[in-house]
């Protein structure tokens, strides 16, 4: 019987497949190896709706001949077909026009030490449990008084193995595992007007999830809240963030320093290098090697080393995020930010990162503004990075002399994303749980589109 990939036999693999392509041509190559395994289950009013069940395993390889590159990928992941795959990615290489910033990493700038970032839980959820859990959190959410219907509870578990081999010696092996579980409930009244809310949670390991009652109840209560939303009048005014939509601005914010955009010259940070964008106060920080961390990782994947950064301090902007590609570009050294799938070419991409929280506590920060909005969720892609404008559709609540007076919608609200990075302040609940985190912020001086 052939060899057959799995995790214990990967590296040797794909060591193969790489030797093979450049004996047949090629100057330098490296391939990738991801199996995913999950089980995602959907309940509806304490019934089972939905049980998907997902096995699937791709290769790709990368091959260069001189400055010219061609990646190929395959759901065949056995050896018998490795050399179709060579034949096909050799042929297509030969074709494409040079690209002088292409190529994997020099031998010297390996990483040497690769970290253990505790991403892998041996458990085995089962598929009772699953449907357990689901069923408990839309019970609970359903058993609080005024919620009148269900979109559903999912709960989900998956696990997968990574191979990573380059012909310049880099090998790396892993397994990682994730779950998920979330509701969405209506409140109200088809009369009155209804609305409708959710809550999740997201871990590596299945023991830190949050408790299904736990997130049943609070998007029960966040349903609740919004009933009887009102309209304001337009103007502008300082609105504050809570830390599930204020994690949206932080996104922003990392998508504006990415090396690709950088290189584009497609982002508003382009010249911004060593400038201070945020207040002095501001401090954002980078934690690839966070145990247990939902975007941990023990180096890039190009076999870059990855550490502890912060891009932002004291205000400054300190860094892109650079693959290999985007720091040849630019003629910087790669920041170890690279990411890749099986059929495209690596991409900077960040691991674990958080806005350092700050001194007042989020109702410190409400009970100083006469007027202003509070927001809880946003809609649309309302951003341009070339110009750093940035317009959202929102739901929330309005703040009338320091409380939260009435929820509102039907509410937009824009501003520059420059201008807002200068003007945000944080409080001090900041909650490391979703990989991209944030305290509850505050910007001053949004404009708002009401009636």
């Amino acid at each position: 019987m052939g060899k057959f990939i799995n995790i214990n036999n990967s590296e040797e693999l794909l060591s193969d497949l790489i030797s093979d392509a450049l004996n047949q041509g090629a100057d330098s190559a490296d391939a990738v190896w991801v199996k995913n395994t999950s089980t995602t289950t959907t309940c509806r009013m304490g019934k089972l709706e939905k049980l998907n069940d997902s096995n699937e395993e791709q290769l790709g390889l990368r091959v260069f001949i001189g400055k010219k590159q061609s990646i190929v990928s395959s759901s065949d992941c056995s050896p018998k077909a490795f050399k179709e795959i060579i034949k096909k990615s050799l042929m297509m290489a030969k074709t494409l026009p040079e690209d002088p910033y292409v190529g994997i990493a020099d031998k010297n700038d390996l990483v040497d030490k690769i970290p253990d970032v505790d991403t892998f839980d041996k458990r085995v959820v089962s598929t009772e449990e699953l449907i357990n859990s689901a069923i408990t959190c839309e019970d609970t959410a359903l058993s609080v008084k005024g919620i009148i219907n269900s979109e559903g509870a999912s709960a989900s578990w998956g696990k997968s193995n990574i191979s990573l081999v380059a012909s310049n010696g880099f090998k790396r092996s892993y397994q990682s595992s994730g779950g998920s579980l979330s509701v969405s409930v209506l409140s109200g009244q088809n009369k009155s007007g209804m609305e409708v809310d959710y809550d999740y949670s997201t871990s590596v390991y299945w023991e830190d999830l949050k408790d299904p009652k736990a997130i049943g109840k609070s998007a029960a209560l966040r349903a609740k809240k919004r009933l009887g939303a009102r309209k304001i009048k337009s103007g502008k005014f300082p609105v504050i963030y809570e830390p599930r939509v204020a994690r949206g601005i932080l996104g922003n914010f990392i998508t504006a320093i990415n090396g690709n955009l950088i290189t584009k010259d497609t982002s508003f940070l382009r010249d911004k290098m060593g400038e201070k964008i945020f207040n002095k106060e501001i401090c954002i920080l980078e934690d690839p090697h966070k145990k247990r961390g939902l975007r941990s990782k023990s180096c890039d994947s190009e076999g870059i080393e990855n550490k502890k950064r912060k891009l932002i301090e004291a205000g400054v902007l300190n860094t892109w995020l650079l693959d290999l590609y985007s720091s040849r570009k630019l003629n910087l050294k790669p920041t170890g930010h690279a990411s890749r799938g099986v059929a495209s070419q690596p991409s900077p991409s960040v691991t674990n990162v958080y806005l350092d929280k700050g001194t007042l506590t989020p109702t410190e920060l409400i009970s100083e503004i006469k007027s202003g909005l509070y927001v809880t969720d946003t809609f649309g892609q309302g951003v341009n990075y070339i110009t750093g404008n940035y317009s959202k559709g929102i739901a929330g609540f309005w703040i009338d002399n320091g409380e939260i007076a009435f929820p509102v919608n039907e509410i937009t609200i824009a501003g520059n994303l420059e201008e807002m990075f200068k003007n945000l302040i944080p409080a001090n609940d900041l909650e490391l749980s979703y990989g991209i985190d944030s305290p509850t912020i505050i910007i001053e001086g949004m404009s708002i589109a009401g009636s």
